[in-house]
């Protein structure tokens, strides 16, 4: 019998745009301090809209707990202060010093000084230390995806959510982000919501896995245990094999598209 007082629940959770529902009736939990889960699905899946639903933005109902508080009961403030999103679209290109718009993200949580170390610190975790002075409007797009996962990490959140956070990065960032995320949960306890589309990379990182189809939970498990043949087939339309490279890690070989 699980203890759903314990870590993050999520119960018959629907999300809407408008009048259509992109997510339905979700549950999934409780998941604990320190575990990192990867959102896997197609396009349109509803893995983003999902994630707007538990950090509380569009239209949603349903229950999201963490160690037994319903978050939909706290105010914004207290709200964001558990819970950090990170979402696709990155920080706008503004003059501003990479190192103050990280700083920005904590002011009014820390001092002046301890804001500067842990910008410096979350930066430096993802291997972005070097953009520390030069202007957001200078950034590329991945450069500004790093910013603003550095802007979540400062935060200390109890949960975090990253919406696609390597989708821009070359493959040395990708490693440092999943890296990162995975050092956070372990370190510091949270609970890591990742989307992912690379589905190697997530499941080299991923304590467990939620794949999602057609705004449904598919399945929900340990990677090696339910990562299949049989499931790629179903929710993504491939014929794969999977396997284990020497390393002992899971390796998708995909072999072609199956007819529709």
């Amino acid at each position: 019998m699980t203890d759903d007082k314990v870590g993050l629940v999520i119960r018959d959770l629907t999300v809407a745009y408008g009048r259509k529902r992109v997510v339905h009736s979700f549950s999934l939990g409780p998941l604990r301090r320190g575990e990192v889960l990867a959102l896997l699905g197609p396009n349109a899946a509803g893995k983003s809209t999902l994630l707007r639903g538990i950090a509380g933005l569009g239209s949603a109902s349903g229950q999201v707990r963490l160690d037994g508080i319903d978050l939909a009961r706290l105010s914004r403030v207290e709200r964001a202060k558990r819970i950090a999103y990170m979402p696709q679209s990155q920080p706008p290109g503004i003059g501003l010093p990479v190192i103050e718009a990280v700083v920005s993200a904590c002011s009014g949580m820390l001092g002046r000084q301890a804001a500067m170390r842990e910008a410096y610190d979350a930066l430096e975790r993802l291997g972005a230390d070097e953009l520390a002075m030069l202007s957001l409007s200078e950034l590329s797009g991945g450069q500004r995806q790093m910013v603003a996962l550095a802007q979540a990490i400062v935060r200390r959140p109890e949960v975090l959510l990253l919406d696609e956070p390597t989708s821009a990065l070359d493959l040395k960032h990708q490693i440092y982000v999943m890296e990162c995320a995975a050092a956070l949960a372990r370190e510091r306890g949270t609970i890591v919501l990742a989307v992912l589309h690379d589905v190697p990379l997530a499941l080299r990182y991923a304590d467990s896995v939620a794949m999602l189809k057609d705004g449904c939970l598919k399945v929900h498990g340990p990677a090696e245990e339910i990562v299949t043949p049989e499931l790629l087939a179903d929710v993504y339309g491939i014929e794969a094999r999977v396997e284990r490279c020497s390393l002992g890690r899971i390796q998708i070989m995909v072999d072609g598209t199956l007819a529709r």
